[in-house]
């Protein structure tokens, strides 16, 4: 006998999976911005090996980058508890979520920064820029534009990778979607559809990203110093 399809049976949980993909986004947000902060750190320190945080950095991305995301967040969801520090399900998912993007844009960045030319550090010296100036628009964002496209395809990964959250009972996308399954037993029909949003999001997160991209660093002009004016005799 044919199989019949019935997606009404997973549409009647429609609020259910909406819900679940805006956790699913909420948490990418999260990662994304304060991963990327974490990620920028590590990758100066790391290109400029900045003691003794570059050491730190280090062990810290080597160790993230050799593990598991899964076993990262049950050590952080069982592990934290077991030495007094109270976390709940939510809270666990965006701290492995911060903590694994935030080595691999580390790596990222470090990458972006090597590739500057020296020349331009001393051409910014030369024209007694600030530090904080120089670091910003001849070290940052050059390399930034370097490696974009390199860190959306990784938060995009880890979005997607985010559905292992689900394993602790936060209720992102997956979540719901064993949710909806186990009340209306379409296993097929649920997951087919929670694949197609997924499909969805990461699309939709791509475009956002290099719309991002090409609005604030790709394509935003470095300012310019003003012209001095001469001096009349």
């Amino acid at each position: 006998m044919a199989y019949q399809f019935d997606f009404l049976a997973v549409f009647d949980y429609s609020g259910t999976l909406l819900q679940g993909a805006a956790v699913t986004l909420a948490l990418t947000a999260i990662g994304a911005l304060a991963g990327g902060t974490i990620g920028i750190l590590g990758g100066v320190c790391r290109a400029w090996r900045i003691a003794p945080l570059s050491w730190f950095f280090g062990v810290y991305i080597e160790l993230i980058r050799n593990t598991p995301f899964l076993v990262q967040l049950l050590f952080i969801f069982f592990g934290l508890p077991s030495l007094g520090v109270q976390i709940d399900e939510w809270q666990a998912s965006v701290l492995t979520m911060v903590i694994n993007l935030g080595a691999y844009i580390s790596e990222i960045v470090r990458a972006g920064i090597k590739e500057t030319p020296r020349g331009q550090l001393e051409a910014a010296a030369a024209l007694a820029m600030s530090r904080f100036a120089t670091f910003r628009h001849v070290v940052l964002r050059p390399a930034l534009q370097k490696v974009w496209p390199a860190l959306t395809s990784q938060i995009i990964i880890v979005m997607l990778g985010s559905a292992v959250v689900s394993q602790i009972a936060a209720e992102d996308l997956t979540f719901a979607a064993n949710f909806i399954q186990s009340r209306n037993f379409r296993a097929l029909e649920t997951y087919l559809i929670v694949t197609l949003m997924y499909f969805a999001l990461a699309l939709m997160l791509r475009q956002l990203l290099l719309w991002i991209g090409n609005r604030w660093i790709i394509n935003r002009p470095t300012p310019k110093a003003a012209p001095t004016q001469g001096v009349r005799a």
